[in-house]
């Protein structure tokens, strides 16, 4: 694209399935150097197959919640390629059930996962992109992670938090040259929906049949999903590649409805309480 640049060492976790494993073929394809991380560097290597030139890629078997692991995979990152110019805080997976039904080791692997895996990353990268004095932090969320739907209370967990995360990082490294994007996406035709990526209870109960009924129906309806994962890494890369942009990206029409119905919601809540939020304060002296 006419005026853009795209850089050229990323670090892309989460990468043999998915929109990671776009990213990963696309960067490639367009003579990038690629760390890829996942849990199986055999799995990304199947996956991406014989006719994909690999010479520029770095496969790293990874567990995102041992910070030491994290540090080492960084470290031979720049040791292999030089520099670092983006990070994708990519890896992840779905968890459906009930709030009551979720249990505590449920909710310590999925902010494991989702929270602390991305912290290590950062923790690892940032000094790296600092002494460059530049850099971009592309951080995958959700369109979950502005709006909630019923069954989905941990996942919405992990990907608020992962927004506020972004929000407060953009502030912090602004002054080092290093830009923040934060990813919406709705739902793509990814493996996102199928258990390679979706996790479940270990048991439910009788009294949430609507969320089980939602659960039958996105099982159901895996490989119809309305975005194209192809067309989501080509925007991401492009969004990278520009000098100016909003902090959030998001993708999807349905992404966008979704996300305009909650700043409707929001603003409906705040004009309900202009008058009585402020009968709290102090009185003026």
């Amino acid at each position: 694209m006419p005026g853009t640049t795209t850089p050229t060492t990323w670090f892309v976790t989460g990468a043999s399935r998915g929109m990671g494993l776009e990213l990963v073929r696309q960067l490639l394809a367009q003579g990038c150097d690629v760390a890829a991380t996942t849990r199986s560097a055999e799995r990304l290597s199947t996956a991406l197959g014989s006719a994909v030139d690999t010479s520029r890629l770095l496969a790293l078997t990874v567990d995102l919640t041992d910070e030491t692991q994290v540090k080492s995979a960084v470290d031979r990152t720049t040791e292999r390629f030089g520099r670092l110019d983006v990070v994708v805080n990519n890896a992840g997976y779905g968890y459906l059930a009930a709030v009551e039904e979720t249990s505590g080791k449920d909710v310590r692997e999925m902010l494991d996962v989702q929270v602390g895996g991305v912290w290590n990353v950062l923790r690892a990268a940032l000094p790296v992109m600092r002494e460059q004095r530049a850099g971009h932090i592309v951080n995958i969320s959700s369109i979950l992670g502005l709006t909630t739907m019923p069954g989905w209370a941990l996942y919405c967990a992990g990907k608020f938090a992962l927004e506020g995360l972004s929000e407060a990082l953009a502030a912090e490294v602004a002054d080092f040259g290093i830009k923040v994007v934060v990813v919406e996406p709705g739902y793509f035709r990814t493996s996102f929906l199928t258990p390679d990526s979706l996790a479940l209870p270990g048991a439910t109960t009788e009294h949430y049949p609507a969320v089980r009924a939602m659960v039958e129906d996105h099982l159901a309806h895996q490989g119809h999903q309305l975005g194209d994962p192809v067309k989501a890494a080509a925007a991401i890369i492009e969004r990278v590649g520009r000098e100016d942009g909003p902090l959030r990206q998001l993708l999807g029409s349905d992404a966008h409805a979704f996300a305009t119905a909650k700043v409707d919601a929001l603003r409906a809540d705040l004009d309900a309480t202009a008058a009585s939020a402020p009968t709290t304060d102090f009185p003026e002296a």
